[in-house]
């Protein structure tokens, strides 16, 4: 079976953190899969891995918040990435407010928008969230802060198996 790892060592690109709220329940994980996928409508997709807590509190969610971390707050994105919700409540740990839908954004963050969950869809271990952008952060200052990119957090141990 051929295996996309060899991809892993030739590209970098944005790592999120996606948090998710439903029924009183609170998550939230380091992602890698994610990208804006449409202009108009303007929407944006996250993958989410059926192993960790955060797909099953997303899967409850309305909305979802992604998060863009700057690396001068790198700590975020290993808390994010390295504990797992079933463990840890990384919440304790952070500064948070509820948002949109319930959705907890992480006000160190450098940038985030909380998207409507428009559709999910089964991609195997990942499970697609199509998100409508509904709220965002003011802009960022400039000069623009340099973001957590998949080689800052390529040795990371995860908090689960992805």
């Amino acid at each position: 079976m051929a295996s996309l790892d060899v991809m892993h060592d030739l590209i970098d690109y944005p790592m999120y953190i996606v948090t998710a709220a439903a029924d009183g329940d609170r998550a939230g994980c380091l992602v890698g899969f994610a990208s804006p996928c449409s202009i108009r409508p303007p929407r944006f997709a996250v993958w989410l891995s059926t192993a960790n807590r955060t797909f099953r509190v997303a899967s409850r969610a309305t909305h979802l918040a992604v998060h863009l971390v700057s690396r001068d707050t790198l700590a975020l994105a290993e808390l994010f990435g390295g504990e797992t919700g079933d463990e840890t409540d990384k919440f304790q740990h952070v500064a948070w407010e509820p948002r949109t839908g319930g959705a907890p954004v992480l006000r160190d963050a450098a940038a985030w928008f909380v998207g409507r969950v428009h559709h999910r869809d089964d991609g195997g271990d990942h499970v697609l969230f199509l998100l409508d952008p509904v709220e965002e952060s003011p802009p960022a200052p400039e000069p623009h802060p340099r973001i957590v990119m998949f080689h800052d957090v390529a040795r990371l141990d995860p908090g689960h198996p992805a």
